[in-house]
């Protein structure tokens, strides 16, 4: 099992993607994790990716397909991986195929969570992530046991600078215009899903699990 998740910031990817590795013991491969742990490691491409990072610079497609690669040869993902969010553009979808081929690898499934503009908005503004744990939370859906605790490891709660409406919208429009041609990309490889991705996070996941066994 091999599976890229694609969808708009709050669509729910990382959501899914942790029940998926519960359900079926596949790795959630995450390239902000990755690259925060390369960094934190201080590993050559970690040191790469942060002299970029404290420039105010993108890191560059070649070290982040690198880093990906050398997650997805470690022993945990021998069975399978999911790719949380990644790609994002055409020439990251390329490079990944590229670099998957050298592997003997392919990716089985793709899936894109299609969810309102409307249904985001509210999704983002509401929601607080955890500043140890990175766990996620939001003020209607998923409110935390005590106010502005992590349930899982009691550190505070904080909400993205950018999780306002105006730069939400303008959020979602980079997203769309970026990830209009990717959709496309995947559709001619025969391995794109759409899933609509309102409803409670149980349906979704149940949609999302008919569609990868």
């Amino acid at each position: 099992m091999r599976l890229i998740l694609l969808g708009p910031p709050g669509a729910g990817k990382g959501t899914q993607a942790k029940m998926l590795n519960k359900k079926f013991d596949r790795p959630q491969i995450s390239t902000g994790n990755i690259l925060r742990k390369s960094i934190q490691e201080g590993t050559e491409l970690g040191c790469q990716a942060k002299v970029l990072m404290n420039e105010g610079k993108l890191v560059q497609d070649e070290i982040v397909i690198s880093l990906i690669r050398e997650r997805i040869v470690e022993e945990d993902c021998r069975g399978g991986f999911i790719l949380d969010g990644f790609p994002r553009t055409i020439n990251q979808a390329e490079k990944l195929t590229e670099t998957l081929n050298n592997m003997n690898l392919s990716i089985d499934t793709v899936i894109d969570f299609e969810v309102s503009t409307e249904e985001l908005l509210h999704r983002l503004t509401g929601r607080s992530t955890c500043s140890g744990c990175g766990a996620m939370f939001h003020i209607a859906s998923c409110p935390p046991l005590k106010e502005g605790i992590c349930d899982s490891c009691g550190e505070a709660l904080y909400q993205r600078e950018d999780d306002n409406k105006e730069t939400i919208k303008k959020r979602l429009e980079v997203y769309e215009n970026e990830t209009t041609p990717l959709r496309e990309y995947y559709k001619k490889q025969g391995n794109l899903k759409i899933i609509q991705g309102s409803g409670s996070v149980e349906e979704i996941f149940s949609k999302v699990c008919l569609m990868v066994s």
